[in-house]
């Protein structure tokens, strides 16, 4: 018999989700909680039930399977609660999700498993802090412990502009309680990668590599963001260096949690570092990441309720690397004054309904007849080809056929691996 599945939240990740799984045959219905208006055109939207309630509405509205997509909800424990009622959820504990909403415990988990990360101290007081800095001078990078919405990391050149980094997290709480204590750490270099891996509590897999791009401008400049655009499959991952990184990040993580009796069925993000040391994790995240899911589903050949049902009932099929059919690209297109502080309100006009490609609904509110922003983020365009440039341009196109006030977005998006193929080409 199909199955009703609830997607919970409200984000580009989730329209993203929402879409995939709306294309297995196994699927009847795909609801979402909140949801997003757009969103409409592939689940029936529902406003969320009050904690303690969530249990009895999974089972009113006959849901087979939970998939939760924002990390708050993983750390608070929603998981947990539809658990003891009897739901089957695709998401891990709230003891295990605080590898993502605790980064002192996340930097002590990655030392006890033996996964390569750059050396870390964390700090209560901002004195203590400045201290250390004035004995270790060079870069660092200053994070927030707690959640931040992807923007409690500030990557700094020198120990002066760390120390305002840590004034304004310790001292001014520019990110409240996620900031009662930073972690000082070693500033790493060299390209990013995401890898996202399907864990079922023993057993897991992971998609094909993307890479993320947190500056807001091109060629890495400006505030970090909680990303600008993705794209897969990524020329660093290669085959050897994703057995490198199974054997020596996946495997040994996901057998710390299970010696530390942690329920993890759900999605294990790891964001690394490629340093001349190797890869070295930057963080984990307990959930799909955005804007790397809305490339990385795109492209995922296979059935992904399948995929995610098998995890999240201890009996996970798939080994080793996922299929993948195709390249994608993706841009965000983000609101005027983001990240700091994004404007709401602006007409969205053009082709949102491109023909080469995506377009998912991430801060955007339909007003009557006309879309709105919403978030910082509005919208993520991708297009997936058999060739990473021909990807890249449809989405470029895509994106330039969208407008409203003060957009931003990022021209450079895949470009590095683009042109490196076509001198690849060329040869």
């Amino acid at each position: 018999m199909a199955a009703r599945v609830l997607v919970v939240g409200s984000g580009g990740r989730e329209h993203a989700l929402a879409w995939k799984l709306n294309q297995s045959r196994r699927v009847a219905k795909v609801l979402a909680t909140p949801g997003n208006d757009a969103m409409a055109a592939v689940a029936k939207c529902l406003p969320s039930p009050p904690t303690g309630q969530w249990g009895a509405f999974a089972r009113d509205e006959g849901i087979d399977l939970v998939i939760v997509g924002p990390e708050a909800p993983l750390v608070a424990g929603l998981t947990d609660e539809l658990r003891a009622a009897g739901v089957i959820v695709f998401g891990p504990s709230a003891a295990a999700a605080r590898l993502e909403g605790d980064k002192a415990f996340s930097k002590q988990f990655m030392h006890d498993a033996g996964v390569p990360t750059a050396q870390a101290q964390e700090f209560h007081e901002v004195d203590a802090a400045l201290a250390y800095l004035d004995d270790h001078p060079g870069p660092r990078v200053v994070k927030a412990t707690g959640l931040a919405a992807g923007k409690g990391v500030s990557v700094c050149d020198d120990a002066d502009q760390a120390k305002v980094e840590v004034q304004r997290m310790l001292g001014d709480r520019v990110f409240g309680d996620a900031g009662a204590s930073v972690l000082l750490e070693e500033r790493l270099s060299g390209p990013e990668l995401s890898v996202f891996a399907v864990v079922d509590g023993t057993n897991y897999c992971w998609f094909a590599a993307s890479r993320d791009h947190k500056r807001l401008r091109d060629d890495d400049a400006g505030p970090n963001t909680g990303g600008m655009g993705a794209y897969t499959p990524v020329a660093d991952a290669t085959e050897a260096l994703m057995q490198t990184i199974d054997d020596t990040v996946l495997a040994p993580s996901v057998t710390q949690l299970r010696e530390r009796d942690l329920d993890y069925r759900g999605l294990l993000y790891v964001g690394l570092m490629l340093t001349p040391r190797g890869p070295m994790v930057l963080e984990y995240n307990c959930r799909f990441g955005d804007p790397e899911t809305q490339v990385v589903l795109p492209t995922f050949n296979g059935d992904l309720f399948t995929l995610l049902d098998d995890a999240a009932r201890g009996r996970l099929r798939a080994r080793g690397q996922l299929p993948q059919s195709e390249c994608g690209v993706g841009i965000v297109l983000a609101s005027a004054g983001y990240p700091e502080n994004p404007r709401r309100g602006d007409i969205v006009s053009g082709d949102l309904d491109p023909s080469h490609a995506t377009v998912f609904h991430a801060g955007t509110q339909r007003v009557q007849d006309e879309w709105k922003t919403s978030g910082g983020r509005v919208l993520c365009v991708v297009s997936t080809d058999a060739s990473l440039s021909q990807a890249h341009a449809h989405a470029m196109e895509a994106a330039r056929g969208i407008h409203f006030a003060g957009s931003q977005w990022r021209r450079d998006i895949a470009r590095h691996d683009v042109e490196l193929q076509s001198r690849q080409g060329q040869e």
